[in-house]
């Protein structure tokens, strides 16, 4: 039986990974379960899967969740009794599913420890791409895509030389505002923004997606996933998210993977891989679906994209801090402190302003990236008010 720790257990990777667990009893068990501070939503997860390690970074949380956590099970507290839980769980594969940078050193942990990771949190690749494709090869531990994009590659490339591949090409919903028009853009607001049209997924990534910088973000971890330079990778904009990838080869033929937009599917993959296993997921019947559709992405109404693209072929840190800035303006777009058009505006002017690096070669030399890439981006935040909005006229 494997065990599995789940690094962002609360989350919509973290449920969906159990719902498959709870399919497989006989196959996996959770060892760990982690969250930042839902509380009610990881005792329920312990109650049901009793795994012997809980981490809880919020002490507050933590501290409402430990009378009732069953026996046996052994509570790490905070940011660094996060990383002693990873440590101390002795599990056999990691799902790191927590979102951003903040997954960045426990998965390394993880990778440290010996355990198969299933990576939930392309932050990871996009931060420290070097750094923890260096360690995963050190490690000689298996680097499994859940991403559902990336795990189409994955299964598109299965048992295919590398010098055949031409190209790669992401498919991309487009978000919820693929017809807006640009003017109108910078009125979208958060509970606009976290309704994707297709996903079920937390409020961060879907402001992402909502900007196609998540796709941007999807762009750097293909690059260091499949060891591929930016020209070979394309995105396209496919509304009804049922092609998940396709792969190019040299011979003119092209491969795609095909399914429900249910992450479930993904992470069975590579829970079980190389085997399969009941996900959940019907099969889709293609006939029963709705045309599929296929576009150029705007890049001039989403810039981000772009500028994805632009820091993958820049210096070694700018797609660190491009990560980092985009975090600072998504949270500060969710906080109502500036408007949706400005999250791009400030990820671009922090990578013009900041003083770059050729090369990363150490966690701690990404980190003190990150925090300086934050520091700005939160200097920039200020050029980008949210309007106030005007008075009612008198009568």
């Amino acid at each position: 039986m494997k065990s599995i720790a789940i690094l962002g257990s609360t989350g919509s990777i973290g449920c969906s990974t159990l719902d498959v667990i709870a399919r497989h009893p006989d196959r996996f068990r959770p060892a760990l379960l982690t969250a930042r501070r839902d509380d009610a939503t990881l005792l329920e997860q312990v109650q049901r899967f009793t795994p012997p390690f809980v981490a809880m970074v919020d002490v507050a949380a933590a501290a409402r969740i430990r009378p009732q956590l069953p026996p046996g099970t052994t509570l790490f507290v905070g940011e660094e009794g996060l990383i002693a839980a990873v440590e101390a769980c002795g599990a056999q594969m990691m799902v790191a599913a927590i979102v951003g940078g903040a997954g960045l050193r426990p998965t390394l942990k993880g990778v440290e420890c010996g355990m198969d990771i299933a990576l939930a949190n392309k932050e990871c690749l996009v931060m420290a791409g070097p750094v923890f494709m260096n360690a995963v090869r050190q490690a000689g531990v298996r680097l499994l895509p859940v991403d559902s994009e990336h795990s189409a590659i994955f299964q598109c490339l299965a048992g295919q030389p590398r010098e055949a591949v031409a190209s790669v090409m992401l498919t991309a919903s487009g978000g919820p505002f693929r017809h807006t028009p640009k003017q109108a853009l910078a009125d979208i607001t958060p509970e606009q923004a976290v309704r994707h049209p297709n996903w079920s997924m937390g409020r961060k990534i879907s402001v992402d997606s909502a900007t196609l910088i998540n796709k941007g973000l999807e762009v750097i971890e293909a690059r260091w996933l499949f060891d591929l330079n930016p020209d070979q990778i394309e995105v396209t904009i496919h509304p009804s998210s049922v092609v998940h990838s396709f792969v190019k080869f040299v011979d003119g033929s092209v491969m795609a993977q095909i399914g429900h937009p249910d992450m479930r599917a993904p992470i069975a993959l590579a829970l079980a891989w190389p085997q399969r296993i009941a996900s959940g997921v019907a099969p889709l019947d293609p006939s029963g679906s709705e045309p599929w559709v296929f576009e150029a992405p705007d890049v001039e109404r989403f810039p981000g994209l772009q500028l994805c693209f632009d820091a993958l072929r820049g210096p070694a840190s700018a797609t660190t801090v491009l990560n980092a800035a985009n975090e600072v303006a998504v949270e500060a777009f969710l906080e109502r402190q500036i408007p949706f058009t400005a999250i791009a505006a400030v990820v671009g002017e922090t990578l013009s302003r900041f003083a770059h690096h050729e090369r990363l070669e150490s966690l701690e030399e990404v980190l003190a990236v990150d925090a300086q890439a934050r520091r700005l981006a939160t200097e920039c935040l200020a050029d980008h008010p949210l309007p106030v909005a005007a008075p009612p006229a008198s009568i």
